[in-house]
């Protein structure tokens, strides 16, 4: 922002409220997860003006302070926004603070909430692939005593791995930050949270091989149970060193 002048979240919310322009209010980050918000949580708005129509407001577009960051756009810019993208898994869970077109934000939200089948299915034999391949890295780079990069790449799985589970239940994969929260609230069907978690904590610290095996082979049943076999069975030879 240049000139104009910052704005509390209370204050901007009432400006809103009155300009009939805007159709949509939706709040994302740790505000908008119950539990996650702390003094020095700021408030992520979206501010989603009716297509073609004009707003005063837009004197804010680029507000950004220790209280209030906006970011202000029109109802086609904001069903477009995180498809695909980064922001898809602080959209999936906003939450709507004023919806003027009878739960169409609302609806607009859930539908980023879930992939559509065909875009799962795709998104799931990339991230499975990507994942194999880090984790085939790490075992051999930890076999030919190359500490260092074995545990790069046991970390680079990880996030493979997160992208891969989250797809396959047709979910945007949450920031880490937002982890824990995610799957304590809303489990990955078929899998522990505490477990799966426990793998993760112990791989991030130490590339711990017998893990990343224990929970390759954990992932390998549920990637073929869900059709991509095809994937797995490409590696040929290489998945025994995988496997426990």
């Amino acid at each position: 922002m240049t000139a104009q002048a910052p704005i509390a979240y209370d204050a901007f919310i009432d400006l809103a409220a009155d300009d009939s322009a805007v159709v949509g209010l939706v709040l994302k980050g740790s505000q908008a997860h119950e539990g996650m918000a702390t003094q020095r949580s700021d408030h992520d708005l979206y501010v989603v003006l009716a297509d073609g129509e004009t707003s005063g407001l837009t004197r804010f577009t680029g507000h950004r302070t220790s209280e209030l960051d906006l970011v202000i756009m029109s109802l086609a810019e904001f069903r477009a926004a995180g498809m695909p993208g980064f922001e898809r898994y602080a959209l999936a869970r906003g939450q709507v603070v004023l919806d003027r077109l009878d739960g169409a934000i609302a609806q607009i939200l859930a539908d980023k909430a879930r992939l559509d089948a065909d875009e799962a299915f795709q998104g799931a034999e990339e991230w499975l692939d990507a994942y194999a391949n880090s984790v085939y890295r790490s075992i051999k780079n930890h076999r030919d005593g190359q500490a260092l990069a074995a545990r790069l790449d046991a970390t680079a799985a990880i996030g493979f791995l997160l992208e891969l589970l989250f797809t396959l239940d047709r979910r945007p994969r949450p920031y880490n930050k937002y982890l824990e929260w995610e799957l304590t609230r809303f489990p990955l069907p078929g899998w522990d949270t505490g477990m799966l978690l426990d793998c993760l904590d112990r791989i991030s610290g130490t590339g711990d091989i017998p893990t990343q095996r224990r929970l390759f082979a954990r992932t390998e049943t549920a990637a073929r149970s869900a059709g991509h076999g095809a994937v797995l069975d490409a590696w040929g030879e290489d998945l025994h060193l995988m496997r426990p």
